[in-house]
């Protein structure tokens, strides 16, 4: 904990609606920042370092509320990253312990998320895909900064540069503390505007396993909002849907925001359902009631039985994943397994990418392309490849090791066009069908 950084109560509760937006705060004309915040700003501008980030300070509400610059980066001597500089005692990194000490309810909020242990990947199969197959500075470069790294202090005092910079949303910090802040909240402007906007999701949830970005930009949703984005005073310090903008949502909207019944929440998986993440979807604990918060954002905009409806589809969608090529796929995996057809090392073999691929790639995109409403995810990036990965190849590679394992899991309904083909007059619709769509 940074002792030394001591704040006014005024300056704590103006700098808590800052990032919450829970709070109508009247605007503050420019204030000078504290001296010793003066003399930070004074050296980094004369010297020529960090000029942009001083812009951007100068232009946030942290400045006009006259916050200086120690009260965020002043450290105690024995902080495993404090370091003296010209005659301070500072750290680099600002984690969530030390914005908690102005926001104490988001950063607990923020704290109990699945971001806050987004750096926990140490043993997935997707950090052995990075840090083992790929490479540990692919893993450095790219896993590392949505997920975060494990900073590490170096003997001499100096952040290790395999480690930092990095503002991945799960960051192990010096402190032992988990997460980034700036991860969204980006620094050193500090925008809830920026915050709030798509583009700050799509940093990371975006790309073949996780394109939720992509998603939302081909759903209603999203073609509402960049038509109408001048309208959704994304500067409100409430900033509560039906009251303060109504044109669309955007992801913080759905995930955190306030409405007129929903507090603010920084525990972005509080209104999820479903897990999608995972080979094979369940619902989670307490499902019911995060499904009640999420319906109760859904009916700001829509009416009670378009909102049951869509979970019908959705819920529909979800288990026919699950059902039709989810579990037997694992299933088949496991049967391959216990009868010592593969080896313990992960992505040696060819069916355990192909595997990974359904499930974790097409599968994914399926899933999430359901629950935002976009329907060329849920089916030609989706479904589409789900299918095709799961009878053209999963299945024939499985009974090459082993003949005879998938018999079991294509006996129902689901698979009889597989196993007993299509019948004769269906067959011709579909050909006549054609004939009559494209004839010349």
């Amino acid at each position: 904990m940074r002792s030394t950084r001591l704040v006014g109560v005024a300056g704590a509760v103006a700098a808590a609606a800052l990032l919450v937006g829970i709070a109508a705060i009247p605007e503050l004309e420019p204030a000078i920042a504290a001296p010793d915040g003066e003399s930070c700003i004074e050296c980094h501008e004369r010297e020529g370092i960090a000029v942009a980030q001083i812009m951007e300070y100068k232009k946030s509400r942290h400045y006009r509320e006259g916050m200086d610059c120690s009260e965020c980066h002043a450290a105690d001597a024995e902080d495993a990253d404090a370091f003296e500089h010209y005659g301070s005692t500072i750290a680099i990194i600002v984690s969530p312990k030390d914005c908690g000490e102005c926001h104490p309810k988001e950063v607990e909020e923020f704290s109990g998320s699945h971001h806050a242990q987004g750096g926990r990947i140490l043993g997935s199969l997707d950090n052995i895909l990075g840090e083992v197959v790929e490479g540990i500075p692919a893993a450095n470069n790219g896993c590392k900064q949505c997920h975060g790294s494990i900073v590490r202090v170096m003997e001499d005092g100096k952040l290790d540069p395999a480690t930092w910079p990095n503002t991945g949303i799960g960051r192990v910090n010096p402190d032992g503390s988990e997460g980034s802040c700036t991860a969204c909240h980006s620094r050193h402007l500090f925008s809830v505007a920026v915050a709030r906007r798509p583009e700050s999701c799509g940093k990371c949830h975006l790309g073949p396993d996780h394109p939720q970005k992509e998603i939302y930009d081909e759903s209603k949703h999203g073609i509402a909002f960049y038509r109408a984005q001048d309208e959704m005073n994304l500067d409100s310090p409430e900033w509560v849907l039906g009251k303060d903008y109504s044109a669309a949502p955007t992801c913080a909207t759905c995930h955190m925001s306030a409405t007129r019944k929903l507090p603010v929440s920084h525990d972005i998986g509080e209104r999820i359902s479903w897990t999608l993440r995972p080979a094979i979807s369940k619902k989670l604990d307490n499902w019911e009631a995060r499904r009640g918060e999420m319906k109760q954002v859904c009916g700001e905009c829509h009416s009670p039985a378009y909102v049951d409806a869509f979970y019908v589809q959705f819920d529909s969608g979800i288990e026919l994943y699950n059902e039709k090529f989810a579990e037997p796929a694992t299933a088949i995996i496991d049967k391959l397994n216990q009868a010592g057809k593969l080896t313990p090392t992960p992505f040696d073999e060819e069916i355990e990418w192909t595997y990974f691929f359904l499930w974790h790639h097409e599968g994914r995109r399926a899933r999430h392309g359901i629950s935002m409403m976009g329907p060329d995810y849920t089916q030609w990036h989706g479904f589409y490849e789900v299918a095709h990965r799961f009878y053209i190849e999963l299945l024939p590679e499985a009974e090459h090791l082993l003949p005879g394992v998938t018999a079991e899991f294509l006996d129902n309904e689901h698979h009889r066009w597989f196993t007993e083909g299509i019948n004769e007059e269906d067959r011709k619709k579909i050909e006549e069908f054609y004939l009559r769509r494209y004839k010349q």
